[in-house]
């Protein structure tokens, strides 16, 4: 993973860790920085024996040492939330009306204006726009600035007052919290709905003030929905994404011609079948919320293994009754009448807890641990699940609105890589992502080239943070092992290179089986150095929570997904392992895949399963959503 640093080396980053065979007995290896084995590194301080009896490489000990340096990854910021400001109405308001010298006043929070002196109803209205008071988010008060001066008449005021497109939008804006939007940022006070006996000059000006207000909510929708409230690379450069341009100008037209405006700003939300299953669990939750039932909880600390006898299997049970999807109550549904609530955890009941650990993303052992107690009884109360899928939804709408029909989906909190073909998930596979230091970033890129029998170029936060201590006191450390050093591009021998100056400096690991990347990599070629690849390290992937590497994708079966990026068998795939030989291969043709986070995401059923937010990023996303709440409504 690319971390901040001035130098010009290649880091390409590393989700492995090493297992050496090369180095004498007794010798730390890469092996133990990259598993952070303390106790073996210890025991080599210093290499006795080690060294060579050539110790010019050494700087002069009567020199002090250069201070380690550090290499960092992004931080998370106080979000900065979009100012809004005041629509200009002068460039649009009609001017030339006679005005007269006793001021009317206005209700509500309409300011005091002055009336024509003889009002007359078939005057031209945007006349009364003159003092109109409306603040918007920067881009959209440019496109209301720009549409009413280039275009004639209302959109939302007919003859009559308010028009019935108008109450069809405030319906509809009302109800953006169905898309996980916050009406409150939309709502619009219909004038009409007020006290209607008033002079018709102030009746006039509220109508204007409504047209805008109106105009400006029904933008800011369009806005949102379409790329979300917030701009996530404010939040940290973890994440990714240029932001879209949202056609604003276009959107006022299409609202001037819709004949059905609710289902014209429903469809500016993504359409694809995932933020449609997320849109959906977010109503049923919404339906049920307040009236579930008291929550069953398991008792923190439970351990239950198959053939165990544990009286807290009836509240497994009972959370599982609560909390588990409906085709797994079906599926299971003669187990769940027939328990009585022994404590006997009988074959059965080990079989509806696997499928319970299955659907919520846990490894479906039917051993009743610290995660599925977590699952059960934890971090996925009703209020909680509604939080995931709101960041989940705000989330879609950074991605393009349609995902495409070939893809791959990496998503970090669940540990899974999902391949798409045709439109529909063809397989999945557990993969291990970047630990909470070495975070993996929230990107979309192009799958474009498989290359084999990789080389790995130690990634310079390696090189820095964890090689470079041991290698001032040992520079034969990486030629012992076997890796290539150069500085400049000019190979070397790192005996002979000095390492309180890195910054041209450049490590890398042969092809080979103990090689950090395994036998294959799977590149989408970005600024941040991620890719998929092969591990020699395969027991992390028996694990539930597998933030664990430097940042890159590590697969449990990195050659079926090869074989599926390259339109060919797996068997062709091993032939091109088998030739020994470092190499790549482009694909067929190039596709995206999808480096994302979501703590609530669909499976290829439609069930919405819940994640651990492993690096607090739906955290620091609500905190980005509330600092823009606030913003908008004046606050803070």
């Amino acid at each position: 993973m690319k971390m901040k640093t001035t130098t010009a080396i290649v880091a390409l980053a590393v989700a492995g860790a090493i297992g050496m065979s090369t180095a004498p007995a007794g010798a730390a290896t890469l092996l133990d920085f990259l598993k952070g084995n303390k106790a073996a590194q210890r025991s080599q301080q210093p290499f006795a024996g080690s060294l060579d009896d050539d110790t010019s490489a050494f700087p002069d000990p009567a020199a002090p040492a250069k201070p380690l340096p550090k290499v960092t990854g992004p931080k998370y910021n106080v979000y900065k939330a979009d100012a809004l400001r005041w629509i200009a109405a002068s460039k649009f308001a009609v001017a030339g009306q006679t005005a007269s010298a006793a001021p009317v006043e206005a209700t509500g929070s309409i300011q005091t204006v002055s009336a024509p002196a003889a009002f007359d109803a078939s005057a031209e209205p945007r006349a009364f726009m003159a003092d109109v008071k409306v603040k918007a988010p920067a881009e959209v008060a440019t496109a209301i600035e720009t549409y009413y001066a280039t275009h004639e008449g209302l959109l939302w005021v007919d003859a009559n007052g308010v028009s019935a497109k108008a109450r069809d939008a405030i319906a509809a804006l009302a109800d953006a919290g169905a898309d996980g939007l916050d009406p409150a940022d939309y709502a619009v006070t219909d004038p009409d709905g007020a006290v209607t006996d008033v002079d018709p000059a102030v009746r006039q000006k509220q109508l204007m003030q409504f047209e805008i207000e109106l105009s400006a909510a029904v933008l800011t929708y369009v806005q949102d929905a379409q790329r979300g409230r917030i701009d996530p690379n404010r939040i940290s450069g973890y994440y990714d994404f240029k932001r879209k341009t949202i056609n604003l100008g276009a959107a006022l037209t299409n609202v001037a011609l819709s004949g059905d405006i609710k289902a014209y700003l429903v469809s500016r939300n993504p359409q694809n079948a995932q933020y449609q299953a997320l849109k959906a669990e977010l109503a049923r939750l919404k339906a049920v919320d307040g009236e579930q039932e008291a929550r069953v909880e398991v008792a923190p600390g439970t351990l239950i293994k198959p053939g165990d006898f544990n009286p807290e299997l009836a509240n497994v049970v009972a959370a599982i009754r609560q909390r588990g999807s409906d085709k797994l109550k079906l599926d299971h549904s003669l187990t769940l009448a027939s328990y009585q609530g022994g404590a006997d955890y009988a074959p059965e009941i080990v079989d509806l807890v696997k499928a319970y650990q299955t659907e919520n993303g846990l490894k479906g052992d039917g051993v009743v641990g610290r995660g599925t107690v977590r699952v059960l009884s934890g971090g996925d109360s009703q209020g909680a699940k509604i939080n995931k899928l709101v960041v989940a939804m705000e989330q879609m709408r950074w991605l393009p609105k349609d995902l495409g029909s070939r893809f791959v989906f990496i998503n970090q909190p669940a540990f899974k890589a999902y391949y798409y073909n045709g439109g529909r998930e063809q397989f999945d596979m557990k993969v291990v992502v970047g630990s909470k230091a070495n975070q993996t970033y929230f990107f979309q890129d192009e799958i474009e080239i498989v290359e084999f029998n990789p080389y790995w170029g130690v990634p310079r936060s390696i090189i820095v943070n964890e090689m470079l201590p041991k290698l001032r006191e040992d520079p034969s450390y990486l030629d012992r092992l076997g890796y290539e050093t150069s500085v400049g591009g000019q190979q070397m021998s790192s005996t002979d290179i000095d390492w309180n100056t890195t910054d041209s400096v450049d490590v890398r690991q042969p092809p080979g089986s103990a090689n950090a990347l395994g036998q294959l990599k799977i590149m989408f070629p970005n600024s941040h150095a991620i890719y998929m690849h092969d591990t020699p390290q395969k027991k992390f992937f028996a694990r539930d929570m597998r933030a664990l590497s430097h940042g890159c994708v590590r697969l449990v079966d990195p050659k079926k997904m090869a074989a599926a990026v390259l339109d060919m068998s797996v068997a062709d795939v091993d032939k091109q392992i088998a030739t020994g030989k470092n190499h790549q291969v482009k694909a067929p043709e190039r596709f995206p895949v999808y480096v994302s986070y979501f703590t609530a995401f669909p499976n290829k059923d439609g069930v919405v399963e819940y994640f651990d937010d492993v690096y607090d990023r739906d955290m620091y996303l609500g905190r980005a959503l509330d600092a823009t709440r606030k913003a908008r409504h004046g606050q803070g």
